[in-house]
This record gives structure tokens, sequence and C-alpha cells, in this order.
């Protein structure tokens, strides 16, 4: 889910900003271009913690601008295959629902749904049990698990079940 890594990035920089701050210039620009990025291979960038080091800078020809290398320390979030995430109901519809955990988009089919729930369509379209004790809906808060992913180069997408044990329902918006 949230792992502690160390990635590098080179970082071009304006010639207005060299002096006294150069650094602090730098580390404001990383944390400005990185932080809420995703990298397919890393997951999404959350935070950075500290740069390691900042390499001498190669100058540009023809613009000025200077190229330094950064190493630096992050958080990124990464979902993984068998992970039970908590996540909020974003759509719902006779296919399943969408719901997403932070950055994530996770798709419920209504095969990975238990077989005890029926699809109810109208204004606002939800799932139900027989007996109505349990609403599937919009804005509903639901454990589920993650039995898939796929990622591109800047997102990364899921595929869940409630169809198992201690998941389903946590939390209802009409109650």
């Amino acid at each position: 889910m949230f792992f502690h890594i160390v990635l590098e990035r080179n970082m071009q920089l304006h010639p207005r900003h060299f002096g006294r701050d150069l650094r602090p210039k730098l580390v404001s620009k990383l944390m400005k271009d990185v932080e809420g990025t995703c990298s397919g291979r890393h997951g999404f960038i959350v935070a950075i913690t500290g740069v390691e080091n900042v390499g001498n800078g190669l100058i540009r020809d023809g613009t000025g601008f200077v190229t330094f290398p950064v190493k630096y320390q992050c958080v990124v979030f990464r979902p993984f295959k068998g992970e039970i995430l908590e996540a909020v109901v974003t759509m719902v519809n006779k296919m399943g629902f969408f719901a997403e955990a932070g950055p994530v988009q996770i798709f419920v089919s209504n095969h990975l749904i238990p077989d005890d729930m029926e699809f109810q369509s109208g204004d606002m379209p939800n799932y139900t049990t027989s007996d109505g004790s349990v609403k599937i809906q919009k804005e509903s808060e639901v454990r589920l698990k993650i039995i898939g992913t796929r990622v591109d180069a800047t997102e990364i997408f899921c595929i869940g079940t409630i169809k198992d044990d201690f998941l389903g329902v946590i939390s209802d918006p009409t109650s």
C-alpha cells in the first residue's frame, strides 16, 4: 500500500534562480512537479520526505537552463493484488459500481457482489439485499479486496470484489 522509496529526477532550473537560495528553489520545484503524480512503475507519489543529494548542474546549450540530477526520498501509494482497502462509492450502475480509495479508482463488477444483492434503478441507483438491510449507493463506504490491477504510464486502475468474508458496506450515507 504505502512504501518509502528513493527516486531520482533531472530538474531544470532557469538562471534567474541561481544564488544563495538555489537548493530551496530546486526542492520547491521538485515538490510542485512530483507530489500528486503517478508513475506506473512506482505508484502515486504522496509526499517527498527528504532530498538526499543534488548533483552538479549541466548547462543546456542555447537555453541557459541548468539540469540538476536530484535524488530524493518519497512516500508512494501502490495498491497490489490481494490487498484489502476501504473505499467510497462514486458511481453505481447495473454493471457494478466504481469506488475510490485515495487516488485509485476501483471497479467492482456485479458478478463480484454477493448474490443476495439486487440492482435497483431509479433516482439513486443502488444494490440492495432482499430484506433491505444493506444498501450500496453513491457515497457509501465499502471494504473491498483488490483482485487485479492495470498500470498505465500515469494511472493505476483496479478490479475489486466484496464477495468474501468481512467485506462489504461499512457505512451508509443515509444513516
